[in-house]
């Protein structure tokens, strides 16, 4: 290559970072001896007991790999960045993984904060693995968890099947949560099952009027759309209002701190659409002793899959030959048959496209309830 066309491509670069509003090139560190991967997520704020578990799956998978010596001669470094899972941080956050000298990012996990920033990791040159399902996220990146439309179909066949005439929705309006329950309402609806939606606001601490609004529906099921801090507390709530209706609880109420903040009892009158904890996973037997040897805890549910995150990157990384943008998104989106501790991961065309999603071909989807000892596990 020309100087010339050396110059203008640094200054291209240098552009790109400016855009963001950062202080220094992605890949520096790696220059310097280390491979930085960033891993954004609600490391503070009621969504934290999520955050620091996926923290904690991402920072395992680099002691392991930099153990056997890193990946091309250098080792690899994670760099928390915190989102509060708040839209309005989603700007800060690429700024703080570019300064940090990203050259890649996992996560972030709300789709809400992902819909704002994910083009930004793009445009400074950072790649993402996410952690978001909505399917306005498909494509930026790839992900090692479910999206919506694979999440849906398994609830709305579950639900379908309980032969209910009515379904009111409790709705958490951020994006993932509004798009999963819209995606399963219109499947409810084309099974000739009634819906009626009520928004919740998150962060909300009392949802009794929701609630008594939908029992006065006299539905079949309340379905509960949020994350996990508001879902713990309709759960609570509606067992102390006496209703003996079902309830069920999307994904992103699946977490050990709803079991914690509901209560078993209140826990364990819902089901669940998810992913089952870690140590209920078949190919995470390695991952789970190994979690518990170094925290001394038992994993979560998405520290499994940010673990993965990082060891789909590294294996990019390695397979590449480097850490350069346009190189390492080649590579990660040709993953094939990977063995995680989610399971095994290829990643799909979009249909009828020859562009690849980053989407899973198989992803653990199941329908989930607490037992005895506050453990989701699949439902029988």
């Amino acid at each position: 290559m020309k100087f010339s066309a050396l110059k203008s491509a640094a200054v291209v670069a240098l552009a790109t970072v400016l855009a963001v509003g950062v202080s220094a090139l992605p890949g520096q560190a790696a220059q310097s001896g280390k491979i930085v991967i960033a891993l954004e997520a609600p490391l503070t704020g009621s969504q934290s007991n999520n955050g620091r578990d996926q923290l904690r799956g991402a920072q395992l998978a680099a002691m392991q790999i930099n153990a056997k010596g890193g990946v091309l001669g250098k080792k690899i470094k994670i760099v928390g960045v915190d989102d509060k899972a708040d839209p309005a941080l989603a700007k800060t956050a690429v700024k703080k993984a570019a300064k940090a000298g990203a050259i890649a990012v996992v996560g972030p996990y709300n789709s809400s904060v992902g819909i704002v920033n994910l083009p930004l990791y793009y445009k400074a040159k950072i790649f993402p693995a996410r952690m978001t399902s909505s399917n306005e996220t498909e494509g930026l990146g790839v992900t090692t968890q479910p999206m919506n439309s694979q999440i849906a179909p398994a609830e709305i066949a579950f639900i379908s099947a309980t032969g209910v005439k009515s379904v009111a929705m409790l709705v958490d309006t951020s994006d993932y949560t509004l798009s999963i329950a819209d995606q399963t309402s219109d499947g409810l609806l084309k099974k000739g099952i009634e819906v009626i939606k009520i928004p919740i606001t998150a962060g909300s601490t009392d949802f009794s009027a929701q609630i008594s609004k939908a029992l006065a529906t006299n539905p079949g099921m309340i379905y509960s759309s949020t994350y996990y801090p508001e879902g713990s507390l309709i759960a609570q709530q509606l067992l102390a209002s006496a209703a003996s209706t079902p309830c069920f609880m999307g994904l992103a109420n699946v977490d050990p701190a709803f079991v914690t903040e509901a209560g078993l009892a209140a826990a364990q009158h819902c089901t669940f659409s998810g992913v089952p904890a870690a140590p209920a996973l078949p190919s995470a037997k390695a991952y789970v002793k190994a979690y518990v040897k170094e925290y001394k805890k038992q994993p979560g549910v998405w520290g499994a899959f940010t673990y993965d995150a990082v060891n789909v990157l590294a294996a990019a990384i390695k397979k590449s030959g480097g850490t350069e943008f346009r190189e390492l998104k080649r590579a990660a989106f040709r993953t094939k048959n990977f063995k995680g501790a989610t399971g095994t991961i290829t990643y799909q065309k979009h249909m009828g496209t020859k562009l690849n999603s980053g989407t899973r071909t198989e992803v653990p989807v199941e329908i989930l309830v607490v037992n005895d000892k506050g453990s989701y596990v699949i439902a029988k």
